[in-house]
């Protein structure tokens, strides 16, 4: 342990589930951790397409879990009904999610090594047309979310089924934790590992939150997500190595 974030306060905006590891590495570190979702997550409302999905689970070629929510809220039903089919094979667009599968017993699934996202996932051989052409692939996913995997998969010529198998929505209340923060000065830095987490940070703060969000440097594992806040007028916005690793380096390296 460094101590390299001693004396700071570090909000971290992960869904309750998943902000624990980043939480304990900030602490781990001398710095403070402020768990604020700016998602919730539960089970999707509709149950039928994972059990259509079950069902046919034997057909498909390759599932594929968008994040470790879509293993949370699909493998527990899956293996609680059947085995994992020996001719499936597992793929992953993070770490995160190839960790909460191995978890429950599913090994051995693909994933990108440098990148997490779905255009990284799209280079790996086993997407390519000639290994999926004509074959089934199952995408286990939250509510909404961008359409390239399924886009580009069915552009290849496989037959693809997406399973909303989660819900994602904004939070209910308001920002009076972080406002508080701020009227302190003890507000130092917030991390967000979403886009849309970024929207519905946005949306909950007033017009005086905006402007000490302004002045708050933000720590994002993606270009997208750091694009994004860009657009908004973020301009202190510090783009980090992907995952949990490196949003813990990057504010260990911040000169603060």
């Amino acid at each position: 342990m460094t101590g390299a974030l001693r004396g700071k306060t570090v909000v971290v905006t992960r869904p309750r589930a998943q902000a624990a590891g980043l939480a304990a590495l900030i602490e781990a570190q001398g710095g403070e951790a402020l768990i604020f979702p700016v998602l919730e997550i539960s089970a999707a409302a509709d149950p039928a397409p994972l059990q259509a999905a079950i069902a046919a689970l034997d057909s498909y070629a390759l599932a594929i879990f968008i994040s470790p929510n879509a293993v949370a809220y699909s493998v527990p039903a899956i293996l609680a009904q059947r085995a994992w089919p020996e001719g499936l094979t597992p793929a992953a667009v993070g770490g995160g999610s190839v960790a909460a599968l191995a978890e429950h017993g599913v090994a051995n699934a693909i994933a990108p090594r440098h990148r997490f996202d779905s255009e990284a996932l799209l280079e790996l051989p086993e997407l390519q047309a000639d290994a999926l052409a004509g074959k089934r692939v199952a995408i286990f996913r939250g509510n909404g979310g961008r359409e390239l995997l399924a886009d580009t998969l069915r552009a290849s010529g496989a037959t693809v089924d997406c399973i909303t198998c989660y819900h994602r929505s904004a939070p209910a209340g308001g920002a009076a934790p972080l406002r508080a923060l701020w009227e302190a000065g003890r507000l130092d830095a917030i991390a967000i590992s979403s886009s849309e987490g970024l929207r519905n940070l946005v949306d909950l703060l007033s017009a005086d939150d905006r402007q000490h969000l302004a002045q708050t440097p933000l720590f994002v594992p993606h270009q997208r997500i750091a694009e994004a806040a860009r657009a908004l007028g973020l301009r202190r916005t510090k783009l980090t190595a992907p995952a949990d690793a490196g949003i813990i380096a990057g504010l260990c390296a911040y000169n603060w």
